[in-house]
């Protein structure tokens, strides 16, 4: 029998049954659309939000309207997030085949897995996965937007920019090949001062500046790891959307900042 990872946080972080699940993704991804700003082509890579949906769903939702345009298009999609409770060196893949939310099961690829599995940095523990949040609040919204795709799921702990940056270059494929970042921004500062802090990390990321402190964003270590390999492709960065816990769930008092990011790559320019 295949190992699956069954779902952990549902129920908690997002609805745990499919069908009220399916119409709140619907209904925020229907919303994101209205207001969203297309690029010219479609994301190599993404920065998503990953708390729960009813604070930070409606800003990754502006990232996953966007994505729904590649439907046809990806089939890879390599995901990293922030460990929050079991510390790793390094990048950690699961011993499974497939991620179960309600919505389904989606498979692994192993052959991906299998290709960055020599990299010293890249580690099998079970553990980091069981009950991480960062990497499958996404998967509902994936599992809308996109329809047959496989994924690498990487939970991220202590690793160097560069030592991220190496994995990605592994995995980066073609236009088959999706990045998603998971990454919320500033914990628990008063709303005002929160939009000042959140300010000047959004800034650093459309200049491609890193590195970003876990202060900035607590999925800081694989958004390093992306802003450097931004930078080897020239790609380009774009701002979708911005806001906080305050103006999502109201409570302005100690918020945390969310913001969805596309990076899209640049044609190629030979004058």
């Amino acid at each position: 029998m295949k190992q699956i990872r069954p779902a952990a946080v549902a129920g908690s972080f997002y609805t745990g049954q499919a069908e009220p699940l399916a119409g709140e993704i619907a209904s925020m991804l229907a919303d994101a659309a209205r207001r969203l700003e297309k690029p010219a082509t479609l994301p190599k890579a993404v920065i998503v939000p990953h708390a729960g949906h009813i604070y930070s769903g409606p800003v990754a939702a502006s990232a996953y309207a966007l994505l729904q345009q590649g439907r046809d298009v990806y089939r890879r999609v390599v995901l990293l997030g922030p460990v929050h409770r079991v510390p790793v060196r390094g990048l950690a893949l699961p011993d499974a085949e497939g991620f179960a939310t309600p919505l389904g099961v989606v498979p692994l690829d192993l052959e991906a897995m299998a290709r960055i599995a020599d990299l010293p940095q890249v580690v099998r523990f079970d553990q980091a996965h069981a009950w991480e949040h960062s990497l499958e609040v996404q998967l509902p919204f994936l599992q809308t937007v996109l329809d047959d795709f496989k994924l690498v799921p990487l939970a991220v702990g202590d690793a160097t920019p560069q030592e991220v940056a190496e994995v990605l270059e592994r995995l980066w494929g073609g236009p088959e090949t999706l990045i998603v970042i998971s990454s919320d921004l500033s914990h628990f500062l008063p709303y005002r001062d929160a939009q000042r802090a959140d300010g000047g990390t959004v800034r650093a990321i459309l200049a491609l500046r890193g590195p970003l402190n876990h202060q900035q964003a607590c999925g800081g270590t694989p958004v390093n790891g992306l802003l450097v390999a931004a930078r080897n492709h020239r790609l380009k960065p774009l701002l979708l959307d911005l806001r906080n816990s305050g103006d999502t769930a109201g409570d302005k008092s100690r918020v945390v900042g969310y913001a969805a990011f596309a990076f899209t790559e640049e044609p190629n320019d030979d004058h």
